[in-house]
């Protein structure tokens, strides 16, 4: 059997393997889930909540914004607390107060350690002691813990409404006045958060000392501390990065690697004219640079609010445009642009693959899909508006306003059609890359992986839809984490490196045989740490312990290839000056090797700061996690998009209009705009609150002590160079479009005078 037969089943066992641990993750996650109660009572019998209750709050929840206001179990945005450990702690002190003043006649502050420590430990007995019961469904609570609870609900009900006494509090949060206006949502709510809170220090039956978030947050008045499993799966994940890295660096000494074929003497491309499709796509250029540049003012916008939480330069800009929609439309934007780029990319390249041929009524799909488009993204953005605005009642706001989810924000209707778009953006490129996948040539294995890519874009963005109204926060999680790190990270990369490979076969810089043997073992090592890698989003949303097992390992391996990818963009670089015509293909090649060194940096190094559960258990939604986001986002999935499409538009322009100088600018721009935004702002920012979450606890990580302290506000002051430098690098991209369009209209209108 070859080699590229055995890397090929290899392929295909480690898919089939990984997903069947990942759906057995998901069912044991489904019996191991903090229950929700039909009731939480006190033991005098006084209701609390009811499930109606939990669930109507999780429901006020989404409609606010969900993960874009705050976070949950660690995961959403990160000016505001972190809902959960906030009202944990706010608990725990209210708690300790109130049994102060009973027995002592004093403040807690005032008393001695000794009756402090005292009052610790009943404190510990009482909130971690579990007493649901499964048979009634019923959470008891102790009588002192109810008098707390409704303390931190009076506190909530104020903060969310819009008392004057807390317009500071909600300032420090950048949260609009009358977040939610509706006093029952707001009763609603607190019923979710408290239930978000009791999970995080209530053990688990099975499991004395461990809780249903294992142990998380960092909250010492409870002993949540790391538990002995995040300690040995962390040591464990980063011998196997290194033996993995060494591993995969002995692999690449053994390879002989084939000499590069002699390139022709004239571009390939330009002997190709665009198909009537192929020339449809321009537009989809345009509309996903467009969506950038609002990507580009919305994210300035977001990040002013850490230091005026209300205001933009004095203007009350969170009554329009709160901080929770700028954040989910400058998120969204993000997912919105750079797809629309990499789909233009495989509606472009399958007729290509296919010599040109392509079906009769290709081009009005692809006209069609881009109406779609259009209407999913202005209709989906204008229901978050009304949304966060609570102008829709909670049902609507489900199904057109906003769903709370980070990345798949967007209301079920809008979710629904994307989805349609997608299937038959999958039908589009299955109709005009059949003749290819009939054809027998040398680069077959490659073209049969991109489709097999294309399909998986094309139905597991699904993935999103199996959460319902009120599914339980760990399933929720659980399903939106299929989409943001499977569909967007797993096959979109499997996607780009097929598609990248192909280009450079078609540009005769490469052999076939090479691009085949090259791309399927990238996949193989990408997906093998990929696919269960997944499970690293988990370690602390209500999943067994078994998550950190596999979740550890697998994310590890996940950093291995990115590890020794300098040799890809070594690879890539040098392909450059391959002929004389390569120059045209210059930029394109840069942005492909942006995106290798974002890989390793953004992605695998400001990845590996966070994987570990032990890391992850201090950093989890601090500004390490946005450095990470940002530095693999943008710095990967963005600087790729941008390549590939300098390698259509220069298909589709014949070189006219191209300006190399304009592409210059903006390739600088951008990534030393962004690498200033990183290391000047959003890591030290991250490292400091590090440090505030080990000395002290998650919850004063991102209290306003932190996050508004003197050297916090300059440091987010610092990012505004890096900020403007990738603006203008953005600007400079919308420029060279420009360009392109007029030289196309100019070419336009000299052939109809020529024709005259």
């Amino acid at each position: 059997m070859s080699r590229q037969k055995i890397i090929l089943w290899a392929l295909i066992l480690t898919c089939l393997a990984s997903f069947t641990v990942l759906l057995s993750m998901g069912s044991n996650t489904y019996r191991e889930m903090p229950p929700i109660p039909s009731q939480v009572i006190s033991d005098n019998g006084r209701i609390l909540f009811t499930e109606e209750d939990i669930q109507q709050g999780q429901m006020a929840w989404r409609s606010m914004g969900g993960h874009q206001l705050g976070s949950v179990w660690g995961h959403g945005s990160y000016v505001a607390p972190d809902w959960s450990a906030d009202w944990l702690h706010r608990e725990l002190l209210a708690w300790l107060e109130i049994r102060a003043q009973g027995q002592f006649d004093n403040s807690y502050d005032a008393l001695s350690a000794a009756q402090q420590s005292s009052l610790q430990a009943e404190l510990k007995a009482d909130v971690r002691r579990n007493r649901y019961n499964p048979e009634t469904g019923t959470i008891t609570l102790s009588d002192t813990r109810f008098d707390a609870i409704k303390m931190v609900q009076t506190h909530y009900l104020s903060l969310f409404g819009d008392d004057p006494e807390l317009q500071p509090l909600r300032e420090q949060y950048a949260m609009k006045e009358g977040t939610l206006p509706s006093l029952q949502r707001r009763e609603d709510l607190t019923a979710f958060i408290f239930w978000s809170a009791w999970a995080t220090a209530t053990d688990r039956v099975d499991q004395p000392g461990v809780s249903y978030t294992n142990n998380w947050p960092h909250e010492p008045l409870v002993d949540n501390l790391p538990t002995s499993s995040i300690t040995v799966w962390s040591i464990l994940s980063v011998v196997v990065l290194i033996f993995g890295v060494a591993a995969l660096a002995w692999y690449h000494s053994t390879l002989k690697h084939d000499p590069l074929p002699t390139p022709a003497k004239e571009d390939p491309i330009f002997s190709h004219q665009p198909s009537p499709s192929q020339r449809a796509l321009g537009k989809y250029f345009l509309t996903a640079i467009g969506l950038f540049m609002l990507q580009i003012v919305l994210g300035g916008i977001t990040a002013h609010y850490a230091v005026e939480g209300q205001q933009f330069y004095g203007i009350p800009l969170s009554d329009i445009l709160p901080y929770s929609l700028t954040r989910t439309w400058h998120t969204q934007l993000a997912v919105f642009w750079i797809a629309t780029l990499w789909l233009a990319t495989g509606l472009y390249i399958a007729p290509a693959l296919s010599g040109g041929r392509e079906p009769k009524w290709q081009k009005l799909g692809v006209n069609l899909l881009w109406l779609a488009l259009l209407v999913v993204v202005l209709g989906s953005m204008a229901g978050e508006w009304l949304a966060v605005q609570q102008v829709l009642d909670i049902d609507l706001s489900y199904w057109f306003g906003h769903q709370g989810h980070e990345y798949i924000d967007l209301g079920r209707f809008w979710q629904i059609l994307l989805m349609v778009g997608l299937v038959i953006w999958l039908a589009l490129v299955t109709a005009a890359i059949r003749p290819a996948l009939k054809e027998q040539n040398d680069h077959k294995p490659v073209i049969w992986l991109l489709y097999v890519s294309v399909v998986a874009i094309g139905l597991f963005y699904g993935a999103g839809l199996m959460m319902g109204k009120h599914t339980n926060l760990a399933m929720a999680e659980y399903w939106r984490w299929w989409v943001v790190h499977l569909w967007v990270e797993g096959f979109f990369e499997t996607f780009a490196t097929a598609v990248i490979a192909l280009m450079f076969v078609r540009l005769g810089l490469i052999r076939a045989r090479s691009a085949n043997a090259a791309v399927l073992f990238a996949t193989l090592i990408f997906l093998s740490g990929g696919i269960i890698g997944t499970a690293h989003h988990w370690y602390f949303t209500g999943t067994p312990t078994s998550v950190l097992a596999w979740g550890s390992i697998f994310s590890a391996l996940e950093v291995v290839p990115l590890a020794l990818i300098g040799f890809e963009a070594y690879e890539q670089y040098r392909l450059r000056n391959a002929a004389s015509w390569m120059t045209n293909y210059k930029w394109a090649i840069m942005f492909f090797v942006a995106t290798a060194f974002w890989n390793m940096f953004g992605a695998g190094m400001l990845g590996f700061l966070i994987n570990p559960p032990i890391s992850l258990y201090y950093v989890q939604g601090l500004n390490t996690t946005a450095a990470h986001g940002h530095g693999a986002f943008m710095g990967v999935y963005g600087m790729l998009g941008i390549g590939l499409m300098l390698f259509c538009l220069m298909g589709l322009s014949k070189g006219r209009g191209w300006n190399q100088k304009l592409l210059k600018w903006a390739f600088w721009s951008m990534n030393i705009g962004l690498m200033a935004m990183l290391v000047m702002s959003l890591l030290p920012v991250g490292i400091i609150q590090f440090f505030a979450a080990i000395d002290h606890g998650y919850w004063f990580a991102r209290s306003p002590e932190v996050l508004q302290s003197e050297l916090v506000r300059q440091l987010v002051w610092w990012r505004v160079p890096g900020d403007i430098l990738f603006a203008i690098g953005g600007m400079f991209i919308a420029m060279f479009l420009f360009g392109l369009v007029k030289a196309s209209w100019a070419a336009k209108r000299a052939r109809k005078l020529a024709t005259a």
